[in-house]
């Protein structure tokens, strides 16, 4: 950090007055409850903020307050999550929100090593809770922050890197507002997510331009320095869909553990299991019934983080049978509503 030629008051002042008066205007903006700031930080990891107004919404509008949430259903809690992805987000949340219930009386506690112990909250959501709804001047530092300071002062370490995280903390620190740290992190998060973008920054409105050594040297697209990513994998599945002469469709539910735990899908099988020509007795052998027609739907691809899932669907009609897994269940179009499925299953049923 070039301390010279950097003058912190004027920086914090400069970020300060943009953000006040070109906020976005969000619904957790609205006022400054620890509980929304929590729930709103939980879903905008992974997930852009225009996605996650109307979410953010519903869920408030269901679970008003951690006691509302600590009480509700987990299934209703996955229905209200449903389409976000991610959803050990949403089990976390309520995992957390239940110690919140049981230990602090339903608030959410102001103590930084309290907060910081509850399940899914990480530095960046600690953070984020004691700055914005608690105004404590403590670092929330994600993507955003991260590509801003680091043009700001050329910092050069990967930000792939969990270690680096730490830098990017220790400068924050330094250089955080802590007359009003709330909207200082906001005005970082929010000039990172409307000026200071990964590509084509907008660096002529931006309100701290003169405090950026990056701009100064015409470096802006040099930073920052990330690694790529390791490749996906390519996981191919078929995805069966068993109607019986009722008209009701066959469901699971996933493991307890693991990608999409708790959420209910049609059946998928691997490719690799079965060969396609034998998908009929497959079905036939699997739950003792008769296939009366078969046919094939459009093929879903659906990309996660580090996997991606390819798969054919087909529709069988079959003959009546009874289940014996508790795992499984026969539902009617009406009752999809009342399960929380993963974006690839809703693509399914929106054929159906």
């Amino acid at each position: 950090m070039e301390e010279s030629s950097f003058n912190k008051k004027e920086f914090q002042t400069d970020l300060i007055n943009w953000f006040l008066k070109n906020q976005r205007q969000l619904p957790w903006r609205e006022d400054k409850d620890p509980y929304k700031v929590w729930v709103s930080e939980i879903m905008l990891q992974q997930t852009q903020v225009d996605t996650v107004i109307p979410y953010f919404e519903n869920f408030i509008e269901k679970f008003p307050n951690p006691v509302a949430l600590a009480d509700a259903d987990e299934q209703d809690v996955l229905k209200a999550w449903e389409g976000l992805g991610y959803y050990s987000r949403a089990r976390n949340l309520q995992f957390a929100v239940r110690e919140v219930k049981e230990k602090y009386q339903g608030k959410v506690p102001k103590d930084p090593k309290q907060l910081g112990d509850l399940k899914g909250i990480g530095p960046y959501t600690l953070g984020a809770i004691m700055s914005i709804a608690y105004d404590q001047p403590e670092p929330a530092v994600d993507g955003n922050v991260m590509r801003v300071m680091s043009r700001v002062f050329r910092i050069d370490q990967d930000i792939a890197k969990a270690k680096t995280r730490k830098v990017f903390d220790a400068v924050v620190r330094d250089v955080i507002s802590t007359e009003d740290p709330s909207s200082f992190n906001q005005g970082i998060m929010e000039l990172g997510a409307l000026i200071c973008r990964p590509r084509n920054p907008k660096c002529d409105l931006c309100p701290i331009k003169a405090h950026c050594q990056a701009y100064r040297s015409n470096t802006q697209t040099d930073y920052p320095v990330k690694s790529k990513k390791k490749k996906q994998t390519k996981l191919n599945y078929y995805t069966l869909v068993l109607e019986n002469q009722s008209g009701e469709f066959l469901i699971e539910k996933r493991p307890a553990e693991g990608l999409l735990a708790g959420l209910w899908q049609f059946l998928m099988v691997e490719k690799k299991e079965v060969d396609r020509k034998l998908l009929t007795p497959f079905v036939e052998q699997l739950f003792k019934t008769t296939v009366i027609e078969v046919n094939q739907l459009e093929s879903i691809k659906h990309i996660f983080s580090h996997i991606i899932w390819s798969i054919d669907v087909f529709h069988f009609k079959v003959k009546d049978f009874v289940l014996d897994d508790s795992n499984q269940r026969f539902i009617s179009l009406d009752q999809v509503e009342d399960y929380p499925f993963p974006v690839p299953h809703q693509k399914v049923i929106d054929q159906l």
